[in-house]
């Protein structure tokens, strides 16, 4: 009896597959998104109390354009485009499994805080150029409540990515865990309430963890597609 010696085609072990999920567009803009965050949040930009009137803002920010612009950027712009891809990629996914509705809401509501957050990243430039206290006090104060109506946008593609039978259960329970944090967090943001900032933070977590695990998980079903 002769045993096949015959060794499998070079890049087609484990390994190269988990890299080849892994590189893909969700992946990486998963990945990326996560990375663009921690980034951004290392930037050692000032930032004034929440509600802080007019020529508290000026003060703060003044001399500071570079640091707020890059940390603008890394939070609010590129992770616009992040949440775009990511919920066009996600509805793609549940509609092929046959779950078109979640996928509608994940489409539209993820859209939506891309094209918030985008405006954010927008006001935040436009804040490292502005001497004028009440059109500072404006456009901040406009940044935290428009940060409050995205936090809802992505509790509403939470809820919907929660249903998707196509997404493993651990990332549909993280699902279900952002959408109840990020609408606590939210009401705080649009409501302004100063005393209860800090409970941006679990969210904020469960966020990276969500948008992060989507675009990985949503690589490999591509990837499996396509073998």
């Amino acid at each position: 009896m002769t045993r096949n010696t015959t060794a499998p085609p070079q890049g087609t072990g484990p390994d190269t597959g988990r890299r080849r999920w892994l590189l893909t567009v969700p992946g990486l803009v998963g990945l990326g998104y996560s990375l663009s965050w921690i980034a951004g949040l290392a930037v050692p930009a000032p930032s004034p109390r929440f509600g802080a009137p007019g020529p508290e803002v000026v003060a703060a920010l003044a001399g500071h354009g570079p640091a707020i612009v890059t940390q603008f950027a890394l939070t609010e712009g590129l992770p616009a485009a992040g949440i775009a891809v990511i919920s066009v990629a996600l509805a793609r996914t549940a509609r092929r499994s046959g779950a078109t509705m979640a996928g509608r809401f994940a489409l539209v509501s993820g859209l939506a805080a891309a094209i918030i957050s985008a405006v954010q990243f927008g006001l935040g430039v436009a804040l490292t150029v502005t001497s004028a206290p009440g059109a500072a006090h404006l456009m901040y104060a406009s940044v935290d409540r428009l940060d409050g109506a995205k936090m809802l946008a992505l509790a509403v593609f939470g809820a919907a990515a929660a249903t998707m039978t196509v997404l493993p259960r651990w990332l549909r329970y993280t699902g279900i865990a952002l959408a109840v944090a990020i609408t606590c967090s939210g009401l705080v943001y649009l409501l302004l309430v100063a005393s209860l900032a800090a409970a941006a933070g679990p969210a904020l977590v469960l966020l990276l963890a969500f948008m992060t695990g989507c675009g990985i998980i949503i690589g490999m079903k591509a990837d499996q597609r396509d073998r």
